[in-house]
């Protein structure tokens, strides 16, 4: 029989707590465990689903990866993409490639009689993935485009839109110019309306079909400007990205869309930073008020620990008793933080009551990240960490003189 941890149960379920100091010290204990479990699950719930949901929306609505020409460099404007060393079937059967599917963009100006709105105009062909766009829809649909048939229905962001007063089904003329032409002037009715909440996003990119762009920018019917590249799991971007990058051929160039929005992974990559602070914040809160209670819980049973020592128990079986006391104490706290903490999270998750301004933080609801192996990591972090910042404070018990502790009252 574990004659410590024996002990320390008899001590920790004893009747006598409800009497006693003991009663307002549990307390405060297990209020400080449930605080300080409540606040990190949503701090690393709301951060960690904060950072996914931003990541995922910008690598959903234009590839994780795209290839495009070298001589695009950073213009708006596609340059027609090299076949040159471009093996794109043996990116096409990576195993942790999704999708691909091939764009041409285009720089223009929407006008009306009253306003007028900077566009790039994105061509999407037959491999567009309509499911996966479905997300971003706000009324309507995606042009269903055909390769040699010219679409003239177009998506607009909900931004656009509103700024030019325009709906589904309305028509909209646009200008395209290039260098040393005349301004080409195209015709197209609006079919849909999406919203990312990325404003980079939202602020330019208009959905069209592919052979306009291709007209536009003068480009045979088989040439594109650019492919974009989904993937299974977005967080494997940096491992497959090199293999990409070398079957994309000396003239093509890759780029990771977190480096194409460096601003937005520069303001993402603060919530580590944050998830850190409060985590060690709240850690250290819950520590001192638990070396608080043990403490408090040797001063008053000075003579139930004098009396173990005349009965022949050591310093070391009585520390662990008052350790393993001290951390049962807590397991109530851990549990009631984690139910509450939970619940809050999932009635978040699932009617998403908390709401944000896209404009500063890129998501219009306070997303949630219900991951098991966080969740369990900081309730068995909390405990393991308690339990070794106990150690020290726990060596008071040495000092205790048997015989004056059986007088002390």
């Amino acid at each position: 029989m574990n004659f410590p941890l024996y002990f320390s149960k008899k001590i920790a379920f004893s009747k006598d707590n409800k009497n006693n100091l003991s009663r307002i010290i549990i307390f405060i204990g297990r209020l400080s465990v449930a605080l300080g479990i409540i606040v990190s699950l949503i701090t690393v719930a709301t951060g960690i689903g904060s950072k996914n949901a931003i990541k995922n929306r910008m690598a959903d609505f234009g590839g994780a990866i795209q290839i495009k020409s070298q001589k695009s460099n950073s213009s708006y404007n596609s340059s027609v993409l090299s076949t040159e060393n471009f093996q794109f079937k043996k990116i096409q059967e990576l195993p942790d490639v999704a999708a691909t599917q091939k764009f041409v963009t285009v720089s223009g100006i929407m006008r009306t009689e009253d306003n007028f709105a900077g566009i790039i105009f994105k061509g999407i062909s037959s491999d567009f993935d309509h499911k996966r766009f479905e997300k971003f829809l706000v009324e309507g649909e995606t042009p269903r485009v055909k390769e040699g048939v010219y679409n003239g229905n177009v998506v607009l962001s909900q931004k656009i839109a509103n700024d030019l007063h325009k709906k589904v089904g309305d028509s909209i003329v646009t200008i395209f110019s290039k260098e040393d032409q005349k301004p080409l002037y195209r015709k197209f009715r609006i079919s849909g309306i999406y919203k990312t909440d990325i404003k980079m996003i939202d602020d330019l990119f208009v959905i069209g079909g592919i052979n306009h762009a291709r007209k536009i920018q003068n480009f045979e019917k088989d040439q594109n400007g650019g492919y974009e590249i989904f993937l299974k799991d977005n967080d494997r971007i940096d491992s497959v990205f090199p293999v990409i990058e070398k079957l994309s051929g000396y003239k093509n160039y890759a780029e990771k869309v977190t480096d194409k929005y460096p601003q937005i992974v520069d303001w993402i990559n603060i919530f580590d930073t944050n998830i850190a602070l409060i985590i060690t914040i709240m850690l250290v809160v819950v520590v001192i008020n638990i070396i608080m209670v043990l403490l408090i819980l040797i001063i008053e049973r000075t003579n139930s620990i004098g009396m173990l020592k005349t009965l022949g128990a050591n310093n070391r079986q009585i520390r662990a008793i008052f350790i393993n006391y001290t951390l049962l104490i807590m397991i109530p706290g851990l549990v009631i933080g984690n139910v509450i903490g939970l619940g809050f999270l999932l009635i978040q998750k699932i009617f998403g009551i908390i709401k944000l301004n896209p404009e500063n933080y890129y998501v219009s609801v306070v997303p949630v990240d219900l991951n098991p192996l966080y969740i369990l990591s900081i309730s068995l972090g909390i405990l393991i960490i308690s339990a070794i910042a106990l150690v020290l404070p726990s060596y008071l018990i040495s000092k205790i003189s048997p015989v004056k502790a059986i007088k002390y009252n």
